[in-house]
């Protein structure tokens, strides 16, 4: 089953309904075709059959059928915490992810996000700052980094991290590929932080995933004149955070 279901994530992309799909209706594996596409892999992969594939993914609504990843696939075993916020964070966002991401690295928090521009950079490069581990789930293929500025963020990763993504090579950006990929994140993630947040983003699908997950959420208390996706989600029973220790007090991971 495994090189089954490598087969058609190779040669669908990772486009879940079309794995999906071709498992149900028994579709015939080309095998010139699955040499091929095999051929051409070069990073590490591990499949929802496989012994190393993250628990945790098996619970959620969609896991991917075969991840795709460079690094240390052992951190997924690890105290993990999502940190997610907007792309275009103002300068309070960015302190606050710093601030916080700095604070849970020291409490061996694991970070998780998805390498996207603002917050998720900004959590990532703090982690490594603070002798941290951090994990990205990326909305386009292993091998194709973006943004292209993460270039350098990206290799580290790679080198001394993790990097996930559900889709091959160099499967492009797609907008409604980073909505679906952020299930992954809250799926990893025993607990998500958002730092700042619009009402209507990214950010809250990935709060939505882990809601559904039955996953705790905590927020950094946005100002009232400015986004209030923090606020909104505080009003509706997340953790409002003003320190690390209202994460920390929490721990349950048993």
């Amino acid at each position: 089953m495994e090189e089954l279901v490598l087969y058609f994530s190779l040669k669908y992309e990772g486009n879940f309904q079309s794995i999906y799909n071709a498992l149900l209706r028994k579709e015939t594996v080309d095998e010139n075709l699955r040499c091929e596409l095999k051929k051409k892999l070069k990073c590490s992969y591990t499949t929802i059959f496989s012994d190393d594939y993250p628990e945790a993914l098996k619970l959620i609504n969609c896991p991917p059928f075969v991840l795709y990843y460079y690094g240390d696939l052992s951190l997924v075993k690890k105290k993990l915490i999502g940190i997610v916020g907007m792309r275009d964070m103002s300068d309070y966002g960015k302190k606050a992810t710093q601030h916080f991401t700095s604070e849970l690295v020291k409490s061996d928090y694991v970070i998780v996000s998805g390498m996207a521009r603002g917050v998720d950079t900004v959590a990532h490069k703090s982690a490594i700052e603070n002798k941290g581990k951090t994990i990205a789930v990326l909305g386009t293929g292993i091998e194709y980094c973006y943004p292209r500025e993460n270039k350098v963020l990206y290799e580290e990763l790679k080198a001394h991290h993790l990097v996930l993504s559900e889709y091959p090579d160099m499967t492009a950006p797609q907008k409604k590929l980073f909505p679906f990929r952020n299930r992954i994140i809250a799926g990893l993630s025993q607990k998500i932080m958002i730092s700042e947040a619009r009402v209507k983003s990214g950010t809250m699908i990935t709060a939505g995933y882990a809601l559904e997950q039955g996953k705790d959420i905590y927020c950094v208390p946005g100002r009232f004149d400015d986004f209030d996706g923090c606020n909104e989600l505080i009003k509706q029973g997340a953790k409002l955070i003003t320190n690390v220790q209202d994460i920390i007090e929490d721990e349950d991971f048993g």
